[in-house]
């Protein structure tokens, strides 16, 4: 068996001179710990009962994860947002420019991936490409934006269930159905209280999700499959009832005026509304976080990532534009907006299935987010640069059970407390900028390493990555000033944390 696994890994391999400059880069950037496993997988040697993630996961799983983590807030909960408070109509638009600016991104992702079949994503592509410093703070980047994007979701994951609930009689007092804190204001954005105590749906979903990624990545894989077929085949049956209830005049105007702020509709609301989707497509930067427990990641990953990104722009575009021509995008802005658009077409036999169809696919996207989260702290943490207490893996499960607790308490605090707009900013200016530091590593791998086998190779030169970073970049200059100034605090704060104690207690820098 373990000759036949070695063989099965070689052959994927060209040759033993570029599997051996690929191995010295994967040492390089990598710990001690990922650097074993990689020499395992490539000489066949079966790897010790606790050496590393166990590897359970093929092309399909990962398509369906990166579905499962794709679609689910763009649909079901920021089509809403996005159209109600920035584009209009118009947030189709918003929504090709995202896919568009995310297509060279995944080309980008595909071929780092391929080149370095190691968990980390973006973490393990800049320390690589750019060093350790940049690398870290890459790395923190990331675990805000899947902490924060789980909460987002299970934020409007809430609001689909209260929703779900209410139609069969039960009712959850107003106090422990949403967040404390809102933020926003008639004059000007500030902090204000709610009344409520904590969104007590957001918080169980999380916990929930922890539980059941502690027990194996192929059991949450399976649960994941399942739901991404019924979220998928919920999508497409909205779709089309929806074609006959639309109404045009809803489209009109489809690009509405600009209200004189930078932001609000016109041009700029459609980038402005792309950059706040963009958090929308992040489930293809997941799908790199499980390379360690991929077979044949060199082939899989990118099968998984440019698959599912495509499958998931067709069905947003669809959805968006049915959606808008449901009901007028100004009442769109609540987080189940779906919802909302069948309540107001009377289309009410699709009232359940869609709802049951959002909590399905919500349920999916937490999963995936989080699977994200809790293998970037994994890695970081084998690297030194966490705690070591963070790279534990379960003696039996092989899960990294300890940076799953950890990813899941942050989670639920974070949907059980803040609003679902600030959640939303924040993951979409950190995902822009992990996609530009990834679209430039490829550029100057090819220049530092050019000798590097690249299995997948991204066609057009420096071009792809060079429009990747344009466009990651712009659309992050669209988000809101006090999104920034929130960026930057957090960037602060893991800048001292690192030069403090992640630089001494590093084992490669």
């Amino acid at each position: 068996m373990r000759e036949a696994f070695g063989n099965r890994i070689g052959s994927q391999l060209p040759g033993r001179a570029e599997l051996q400059l690929n191995t010295t880069l994967g040492e390089r950037l990598a710990t001690p710990l990922i650097a074993e496993n990689r020499r395992t997988h490539q000489t066949g040697a079966q790897p010790e009962p606790d050496a590393g993630l166990k590897r359970a996961l093929k092309p399909v799983d990962l398509v369906f994860l990166g579905v499962g983590a794709i679609v689910g807030v763009g649909i079901f909960v920021l089509t809403g947002q996005a159209a109600a408070v920035y584009a209009g109509p118009a947030v189709v638009l918003s929504f090709v420019f995202a896919g568009l600016s995310c297509g060279c991104a995944a080309l980008c992702y595909s071929e780092m991936a391929a080149m370095i079949p190691v968990s980390g994503s973006a973490y393990s592509y800049a320390r690589a490409a750019l060093g350790e410093t940049v690398a870290w703070i890459i790395g923190w980047d990331l675990i805000l934006e899947y902490s924060l994007a789980s909460a987002t979701v299970s934020v409007g994951w809430s609001g689909y269930v209260l929703s779900f609930l209410t139609e069969i009689g039960i009712r959850i007092p107003a106090r422990f159905a949403s967040a404390p804190f809102a933020y926003g204001g008639t004059a000007a954005h500030r902090w204000m209280t709610t009344g409520a105590l904590v969104n007590g749906p957001a918080v169980f979903i999380a916990l929930l999700t922890t539980l059941l990624l502690v027990l194996g990545i192929r059991a949450s894989a399976r649960f994941n499959t399942l739901l991404v077929l019924i979220k998928v085949g919920v999508v497409v049956t909205f779709i089309l009832a929806g074609l006959s209830s639309i109404h045009p005049a809803n489209w009109h105007p489809f690009i509405p005026a600009n209200t004189g702020q930078f932001g609000h509709y016109g041009w700029s609301g459609i980038f402005r509304g792309a950059a706040v989707v963009f958090v929308a497509y992040i489930g293809f930067d997941a799908v790199s976080t499980v390379a360690q427990e991929t077979e044949s990641p060199q082939r899989s990953i990118p099968i998984g990532i440019i698959g599912s990104l495509i499958v998931c722009t067709v069905l947003y575009v669809l959805m968006a534009a049915v959606l808008t021509g449901l009901i007028p995008y100004h009442l769109l802005n609540r987080p189940e907006p779906i919802a909302a658009g069948i309540d107001a077409t009377k289309l009410f036999w699709l009232t359940p299935i869609v709802k049951i169809g959002a909590i399905a696919g919500l349920t999916s996207v937490i999963l995936v987010m989080m699977v994200g989260q809790s293998r970037i702290a994994w890695t970081m943490a084998t690297d030194g640069l966490l705690p070591r207490w963070f790279a534990r893996l379960h003696p039996h499960l092989r899960t990294p059970y300890a940076s799953t607790l950890v990813a899941g308490l942050v989670v639920a605090l974070a949907g059980g407390l803040l609003p679902i707009d600030i959640l939303a900013e924040m993951v979409s200016i950190g995902t822009l900028f992990a996609f530009a530091v990834v679209c430039m590593g490829v550029w100057i791998l090819r220049h530092k390493r050019p000798e590097l086998d690249r299995p997948f190779r991204v066609r057009g030169g420096p071009v792809v990555p060079l429009v990747g970073v344009t466009s990651c970049l712009y659309l992050m200059a669209s988000l809101p000033f006090a999104t920034w100034l929130r960026m930057f605090v957090w960037m602060l704060i893991g800048l001292v944390i690192y030069f403090t104690y992640a630089r001494r207690h590093s084992r490669g820098g």
